[in-house]
């Protein structure tokens, strides 16, 4: 296997030292800087391109961000967040920014080496000790965006979602609402990002799902219908 090129950022001088120690001693990894802040973490990235970025969460300046930055790169280094939290929306937040690690400080040298090695490899690594609650939440969070939230349709949207279960095409939701056809379109793209699809089928199927929360229809009056 070939050597893995690593940087490590910790504002913490025993914990910046030891892993730096640790990598050295191993012989599987090649340490190709070191710093104590994000802005130095983005900085190495972008001038030596190392394959895996071990950073501290809580160090100074805008770690997630510049893990986000780093992610962006093709090809980047692949940040493994080394930290004390264990608190799971902390994990879930670095994950979200696009680190492909999470490890806790007190982890064994060997197991911060594997965890090296597998984001290395292009896999994901979390500490064993809090992995479970991660994956639950990010799944749990994955699911609500998925669901269709009927409070964030307005009342044209929440009418045009009407009649698209019964079957009308735009040019039929024009002509009963009385506006243009290219509004009913410029609605009906909203309409899709709102309700996380990608076309008309996928539409009426999540406005089925949606039509038990849809408000009242409005009072007769312009545009109304029945």
């Amino acid at each position: 296997m070939s050597v893995i090129s690593v940087a490590v950022f910790d504002d913490h001088p025993v914990v910046l030292e030891g892993l730096l120690q640790m990598l050295a001693a191993s012989g599987d990894f090649e340490v190709c800087g070191s710093g104590r802040t994000a802005a130095e973490a983005l900085e190495c990235a972008q001038a030596l391109r190392p394959d895996v970025v071990v950073m501290d969460l809580m160090m100074p300046g805008d770690v997630c961000g510049t893990i986000t930055r780093m992610a962006r790169n093709r090809p980047g280094a692949q940040a493994i967040v080394f930290t004390a939290s264990t608190r799971v929306d902390d994990a879930v937040r670095a994950l979200d920014a696009g680190a492909r690690g999470y490890l806790l400080k007190g982890t064994c040298g060997s197991d911060i080496a594997e965890a090296i090695r597998a984001v290395g490899r292009g896999e994901t690594f979390v500490s064993p000790m809090i992995a479970g609650h991660v994956i639950t939440a990010v799944q749990s969070a994955a699911q609500r965006r998925k669901e269709v939230d009927a409070a964030r349709l307005n009342v044209r949207e929440e009418q045009i979602v009407r009649l698209l279960l019964t079957g009308k095409t735009n040019k039929e939701i024009a002509a009963r609402l009385q506006i243009s056809e290219k509004t009913v379109k410029h609605y009906m793209s909203l309409l899709m990002q709102k309700l996380h699809v990608r076309n008309r089928l996928e539409a009426v199927l999540a406005a089925q799902k949606l039509h038990d929360q849809l408000r009242p229809a409005a009072r007769p009056g312009p545009g109304y219908y029945q």
